[in-house]
C-alpha cells in the first residue's frame, strides 16, 4: 500500500470500502453528493439515462428515492417525486401542468395562503391568470373553465382551514373536457382518507412535513403521478433544485411505517373533539365533515367511506376577534399554539395572522377567514385530555 502523509490519510481513511453482501433493514442516509462507478463508461451511462443509478445529489438520492417508492406505493401511483417543502412540490407541479407566462389557472377560493400566494402573486407577477372561485359550485366552474381555457384546476379534498370539500370525481371529469391538468393538494387527506389518482386526478402533491412524516421534525413535500407526467416534475427538480435532504428523507420514511395507525388516531380524536366543541357557549360555529350538519357530510363520506373525516378542525370563537383568539392560545395548556399540522401533538393556529397572512384583509373576507377563526389539528394523545385543556382555555376567553 502506498505510504502517504497524515493530511492525505485523515481525508481518505475508512472510506469507499468493498460494496456490502447485505441488505440493512431499513434504509440507511446517503449523505453523499457524488457517486463512483469503477469505469467511466458507466457513470456516463448513468447522465445519459440508459443505466439506473446516481451520478449528483440534485439528480437523485438512494434515501430519498426509497420514500418515493414508498410514496408513490401509498398514492397508488406510478412515479413520485420528493422536494424539500411541500410548497417546492406545489410550484413544481404547476410548473409540469404548464402554468406559466400567458397560461390561465382556475383555482379553490379558500386555499392554504400560501398557494393562493404562489398563484396570484408569484405566478401572477410572470403573466398567469389565476381565478379563485368555490368549488362547490359546479356551474361556475364549469363557465370558467370554458371561457379561460387554464392549463390547470388547483385545489385542495379538504380545503385549508374552512374544511370544505371538493367533488373531486365530478371536477376531474370537467377540468378534463377543457383540456386542464388537476392538480390536488391532498395533505389533510392522505392516502388514508382517499387516493385522488384512482379518480383521474394528474397530480397529488403533499407536505410530507405534516401527517406522512408524523412527527414534527422533518420539512418536505412530495409530487405523484403518472411516469410520463412525473418526467417534468423531476426535470424542474433538477433545474430549480428544491431537494429535499436526505436526513429528512429519513425521517419521513420512518414516519410511513406508523402513519395509518397515527391517522386512525387523529380521525377518531377529532371527531370526539368537533362533538364536543359544538356544544360550546364560547363556540359559535365548527368546520368539520364528520358532523352531520356539515353541508356536504355526505360528500365526505362517498369520498372517505368509514375511514374517518381527518384530523383538522376549525372553529369560530362566539364575537371573536384576535384579542380573544390569543387569550384562547395562551391559555392552552397541552395544545400547542404552533404554525404546522399533522403532528402527533394537539396544535392550534389563527389562520388571519399565519397561513393566510399573506392575503390582504378584503381577501381573507372573500376567503372567509374571518378574524376568530381558529385552526386546531387534532393528534394522538388522549381525546379526554385534549377536550379538558380546550374546556379550561375557552373559559378564559
Amino acid at each position: 500500500m502506498t505510504k502517504r502523509s497524515i493530511y492525505t490519510t485523515a481525508v481518505h481513511a475508512g472510506e469507499r470500502g468493498p460494496a456490502p453482501d447485505f441488505t440493512p433493514v431499513t434504509t440507511p442516509i446517503y449523505n453523499s453528493v457524488g457517486y463512483i462507478y469503477p469505469e467511466m463508461q458507466e457513470l456516463d451511462d448513468v447522465f445519459a439515462g440508459s443505466k439506473a443509478g446516481y451520478n449528483y445529489a440534485r439528480f437523485g438520492n438512494p434515501t430519498n428515492h426509497a420514500l418515493e417508492v414508498a410514496l408513490a406505493a401509498l398514492e397508488g401511483g406510478e412515479e413520485a417525486v420528493a422536494f424539500g417543502s411541500g410548497m417546492a412540490a406545489l410550484h413544481a407541479a404547476c410548473l409540469a401542468a404548464g402554468v406559466k407566462a400567458g397560461a390561465s389557472v382556475v383555482a379553490a377560493q379558500d386555499l392554504y395562503g400560501a398557494t393562493y400566494a404562489l398563484l396570484a402573486r408569484f405566478f401572477g407577477g410572470m403573466g398567469v391568470r389565476s381565478r379563485f372561485l368555490d368549488l362547490t359550485d359546479l356551474e361556475g366552474v364549469e363557465r370558467a373553465l370554458a371561457e379561460l381555457r387554464p392549463v390547470a384546476l388547483v385545489l385542495e379534498v379538504i380545503s385549508n382551514p374552512l374544511l370544505k370539500l371538493a367533488d373531486v370525481p365530478r371536477l376531474v371529469k370537467l377540468a378534463h373536457a377543457y383540456g386542464a391538468k388537476v392538480i390536488v393538494d391532498s395533505t389533510f387527506t392522505t392516502p388514508y382518507l382517499y387516493r385522488p389518482l384512482e379518480d383521474g386526478v394528474d397530480y397529488v402533491v403533499h407536505s410530507t412535513t405534516k401527517y406522512l412524516a408524523g412527527h414534527g421534525d422533518a420539512l418536505g413535500g412530495a409530487v405523484i403521478s403518472s411516469a410520463a407526467d412525473a418526467r417534468p416534475v423531476r426535470e424542474a427538480l433538477k433545474q430549480v433544485g428544491g431537494n429535499l435532504g436526505p436526513n429528512e428523507a429519513y425521517l419521513a420514511l420512518r414516519g410511513l411505517k406508523t402513519f395509518p395507525l397515527r391517522m386512525r388516531q387523529h380521525c377518531a380524536n377529532a371527531a370526539l373533539a368537533a362533538e364536543w366543541l359544538t356544544a360550546h357557549p364560547a363556540v359559535a360555529h365548527v368546520n368539520f365533515p364528520g358532523l352531520a350538519a356539515h353541508p356536504q357530510h355526505g360528500l365526505a363520506r362517498r369520498l372517505f367511506g368509514d375511514r374517518g373525516y381527518g384530523g383538522m378542525i376549525s372553529f369560530e370563537l362566539r364575537g371573536g376577534d384576535q384579542a380573544a383568539v390569543f387569550r384562547f392560545f395562551e391559555a392552552l395548556q397541552l395544545c400547542l399554539p404552533v404554525t404546522s399540522l399533522g403532528d402527533v401533538y394537539t396544535l392550534v393556529l389563527y389562520p388571519a395572522h399565519s397561513s393566510h397572512r399573506s392575503m390582504t384583509p378584503a381577501e381573507r373576507a372573500i376567503a372567509q377567514v374571518g378574524p376568530g377563526l381558529v385552526r386546531m389539528s387534532v393528534g394522538i394523545e388522549d381525546p379526554q385530555d385534549i377536550i379538558a385543556d380546550l374546556d379550561q382555555a375557552l373559559a378564559r376567553v
